[in-house]
């Protein structure tokens, strides 16, 4: 029983036992017959559930704007783009598709004319956003399967995430590049897995290298154990690790366009 294996901060006066009210009770939670404990403090809590909630109000901002407004992007890929990076870039990510994003659409161009001139800067965050959405969607899917199925490789549970985690953005990746391909048949599938492994894979290797890395820290050295993806405390260090994958990914993926391996950024005709 949790109660016997969670020890929890406790004071005694007059015989009554009074929990302290400086930290939360300890959540247990039983692992195939071992008790885990784990502890944040309140302001950490708080702070997760609030960087959380601006994720998902500017996730659904951007989802109106598509959806409801009729501000279409010209390639559908970009329209999961967009809400994927609002979920942990937050307003800035709302601010950049309005820059950017939003100027595509055939609502726009029919309202205001030719799109404003984009920035030397648009072609390389935006392709870095789009590999970024390979490695968020990969890692959210991995995440809540390992936790569901409480699978586990030498007796840990993120063994099975980071693997799931690079597996999923690679599948994930080809299938974007499935999506905006244009040939037809076999030949579909054998371009957009060249086009992926030619100018995605590198940007989503050092992505998922710096995120993985960046988890594993937090968990050794700052928290010195397992953070469970059923509380807050978890994704927001998953926010975190998407920032700065996010700025990992950055200069491969310059280097890849620069060589012209990389193809235009999608949805942004130049």
């Amino acid at each position: 029983m949790c109660g016997s294996a969670c020890p929890a901060r406790e004071t005694r006066s007059r015989g009554i036992t009074k929990f302290s009210s400086r930290w939360p009770l300890p959540r247990c939670s039983s692992v195939r017959g071992r008790t885990e404990m784990s502890v944040q403090p309140t302001w950490l809590v708080m702070l997760s559930w609030a960087a959380l909630s601006v994720g998902f109000a500017s996730t659904a901002a951007i989802v109106v704007d598509h959806l409801v407004l009729r501000y279409r992007q010209p390639s559908r890929v970009m329209e999961i783009v967009w809400p994927t990076t609002a979920l942990y870039f937050g307003p800035a990510a709302v601010l950049t598709y309005h820059k950017w994003g939003r100027p595509q659409s055939r609502r726009w161009l029919e309202r205001y004319g030719n799109p404003p001139k984009r920035s030397r800067h648009a072609a390389g965050v935006i392709e870095t956003f789009h590999c970024a959405t390979h490695c968020t969607l990969g890692a959210i899917i991995a995440t809540v399967t390992v936790f569901s199925l409480d699978l586990e490789i030498f007796g840990s549970t993120r063994w099975p995430e980071f693997v799931g985690d690079y597996l999923g953005a690679v599948a994930i990746g080809i299938v974007f590049r499935y999506a905006t391909e244009t040939r037809t048949g076999g030949r579909r599938a054998r371009a957009a897995m060249r086009k992926f492994f030619a100018g995605d894979l590198l940007s989503v290797s050092v992505f998922e290298f710096a995120l993985i890395a960046w988890l594993a820290l937090a968990e050794h050295f700052v928290f010195h154990e397992t953070l469970r993806p059923n509380g807050p405390v978890f994704w927001l260090m998953v926010q975190i690790g998407l920032l700065i994958g996010l700025l990992a990914a950055w200069p491969p993926t310059l280097w890849l366009i620069r060589r012209g391996v990389k193809p235009d950024v999608l949805g942004m005709p130049a």
